[in-house]
């Protein structure tokens, strides 16, 4: 696995796969909190036949754990970074869980020129209820409970990350083999950096910045999440200026694990039509003909 390492900033390991030349436009996935690059194999295997794919390991998180500490600003810094070091142009990216608040940090911002489409996957733009939001985390989450779980995640974490991996996915009794892949790998963290970067996570709010990314979106999310109702990806398609959703009725917080060939055929006409004449027209299209195919 490749390593970024650039002066006075922390070293960030990246899966780079596929080929470095061709029409097709390079891919750019980013994952969630607690999880790392490979929780997009089904993404890099299908992909990576065709095009440039590259998946980074978010500061904090699996070989990227050196160095600073891993805050969603400093993760969008990174991104950055990588994109320009790799000379990448036109990219699709793909944004899961607190990837999605990370580019779209960076595209709120004004530093995603690099990006020419961005899919997310059942995320707020800010996780945290109070009075005047209710589109957070689930049961009202809020300050208080971010500060507990903060606390959890120090006192036990194999405890804390294995109810976090069993909530990520649809159902009651989730595929076996995907729950361990899930479970193994949370597992696989320091609970230090993981209550750093939760804590940065409940600290943001990236609503105002939905309305300054003018960049094709594609919102997808999980009818059987148990992390975010439907009308979070409402408000985030809504609050953006060209964007549409995309419902997967079978999935949880995680549909391109859960559907990763539906999600994978999404994505890819999701890219293909971004060089189109009316992106805007085709993007809602796309979306109309998501719900209405799987409703």
């Amino acid at each position: 696995m490749p390593l970024l390492e650039a002066p006075g900033r922390a070293p960030l390991a990246y899966a780079d796969e596929g080929p470095r030349s061709g029409d097709a436009a390079p891919l750019l996935l980013v994952h969630g909190w607690a999880a790392t690059g490979a929780f997009f194999k089904p993404q890099i295997d299908h992909f990576a036949r065709t095009r440039r794919v590259i998946a980074p390991d978010l500061r904090g998180h699996g070989r990227s754990r050196a160095g600073a500490a891993p805050t969603i600003g400093a993760m969008a810094d990174d991104i950055e970074a990588l994109l320009a070091a790799l000379d990448l142009e036109d990219v699709v990216a793909v944004g899961w869980s607190m990837g999605a608040t990370v580019l779209w940090k960076l595209l709120g911002g004004g530093r995603g020129a690099r990006i020419a489409g961005l899919v997310t996957i059942d995320m707020t733009p800010r996780i945290l209820n109070d009075v005047a939001w209710r589109l957070g985390l689930a049961d009202g989450f809020d300050a208080l409970d971010c500060a507990r779980a903060m606390l959890r995640m120090k006192e036990d974490w194999k405890q804390f990350s294995s109810r976090v991996a069993a909530n990520a996915l649809a159902g009651e009794k989730p595929a076996p083999a995907l729950l361990r892949v899930f479970e193994e790998s949370f597992a696989d963290n320091d609970a230090d950096l993981m209550a750093t970067a939760w804590d940065s996570l409940c600290n943001a709010d990236v609503r105002d910045d939905l309305a300054r990314i003018s960049t094709p979106m594609l919102v997808t999310h999980g009818m059987r999440s148990k992390l975010y109702t439907p009308a979070v990806s409402a408000f985030v398609a809504e609050a953006a200026p060209n964007a549409a959703r995309a419902p997967f009725h079978r999935s949880g917080h995680a549909p391109h694990l859960e559907e990763p060939e539906r999600f994978n055929r999404l994505l890819n006409d999701f890219a293909a039509i971004l060089s189109g004449q009316d992106v805007r027209r085709d993007i809602r299209r796309l979306g109309e003909d998501a719900a209405a195919h799987h409703a």
